[in-house]
């Protein structure tokens, strides 16, 4: 059994190939994904994301099995809700007609913090080489405790005040993502449409911070790769890239969708599953529910899981969230290795 080895905090020097493996939570993400790409010469994420922090916990000493390279877990902040009880119940009510279809009830729109304190808990016992956030960013106190057990801490952001308020809580490195990235918007603010500034343009708005940023959205080749490192980016963080991995646990009809270009032929952004702004292939549930869904996560998530889960089930891509980012047609089967190798600048 290997065990990751404790060093002085994580460099991105020290990667021999300056690209991450993003965390996709959901399914996407499994331990044998992160440690492919760790062991690979890139940085590997487990995605704590809807998982419990015994799950967290297992994923973890999973990849610790496999590699003793550095990897990272990546974790949603918590948020107060945004959405009121009375939208609600008429979203539920416009989604009555599609659970009915697959046979399903729809599930409890419940607030809750994602299992926050206990996931802290595990991410300071287990101590692994970097942690980043999603959604927000924790306060300063949490990051220092991180920091005394020797984590790095990462910030995912899209504007420059976030990034600003990241800095001075204590981020060690910012994760900049682009409009061009395929599932959640990693935005602070939970009910508003995310910023449209491009990848390179917000690299560009970031350019003067003395701090290491890593480029995400739309990354999927070695081209992508070096565009962004021009632009000053230490590394590159690519999800899409990865869903056909052969060590992914993207569902069978998210894979198949992704290979049928002459079916999903675009990208949109849509809150519709989740209340929250992500990008997936523009599908039938999006196109029927985006303009009368609320801002509203993570009640809406909840709501729909049941619905996702059916036609998942049912091999039903167009109620299913397709997440994928603006060239998900560069996307291959294969290893992850062979996947990571062809992102290499």
């Amino acid at each position: 059994m290997a065990t990751q080895q404790r060093h002085a905090r994580f460099k991105f020097e020290s990667l021999e190939l300056p690209v991450i493996q993003a965390p996709m939570a959901g399914g996407p993400s499994t331990p044998q994904l992160a440690a492919a790409v760790s062991a690979g010469g890139g940085l590997g994420f487990v995605a704590a994301g809807y998982k419990t922090a015994a799950a967290m916990r297992a994923e973890i000493a999973a990849v610790r099995e496999q590699t003793d390279k550095p990897f990272g877990v990546n974790l949603f902040v918590p948020q107060a809700s945004v959405v009121s009880p009375s939208a609600l119940q008429q979203y539920a009510g416009a989604l009555a007609p599609d659970a009915e279809r697959f046979g399903v009830a729809l599930g409890e729109p419940r607030h809750d913090d994602d299992g926050w304190e206990p996931k802290l808990e595990a991410l300071l016992d287990l101590a692994p080489a970097v942690a980043s956030f999603t959604f927000d960013f924790p306060e300063a106190s949490v990051v220092e405790a991180l920091h005394q057990r020797g984590i790095y801490v990462i910030a995912t952001v899209t504007a420059r005040g976030e990034a600003l308020q990241a800095l001075a809580a204590g981020a060690d490195a910012l994760c900049v993502q682009g409009p061009e990235a395929g599932g959640h918007r990693g935005t602070f603010k939970a009910d508003a449409p995310p910023p449209l500034v491009p990848l390179h343009g917000i690299l560009g708005e970031l350019a003067d911070l003395e701090v290491p940023l890593v480029a995400a959205g739309g990354i999927a080749t070695a081209d992508h790769t070096r565009a962004t490192l021009a632009l000053g980016a230490v590394a590159v963080q690519a999800g899409t890239a990865f869903l056909c991995a052969d060590e992914a646990g993207t569902k069978a009809a998210h894979r198949a969708a992704l290979a049928a270009p002459d079916r999903f032929t675009t990208t949109a952004v849509t809150r519709a599953f989740s209340g929250r702004n992500a990008r997936g292939l523009d599908n039938e549930f999006m196109r029927r529910h985006d303009g009368e869904a609320p801002y509203g996560y993570p009640e809406i998530h909840h709501l729909t899981t049941p619905l996702r889960a059916a036609a998942a089930a049912a091999g039903e891509p167009d109620w299913l969230n397709l997440w994928a980012g603006i060239n998900y047609r560069n996307t291959v089967e294969g290893p992850a290795v062979s996947i990571l190798r062809s992102l290499q600048p």
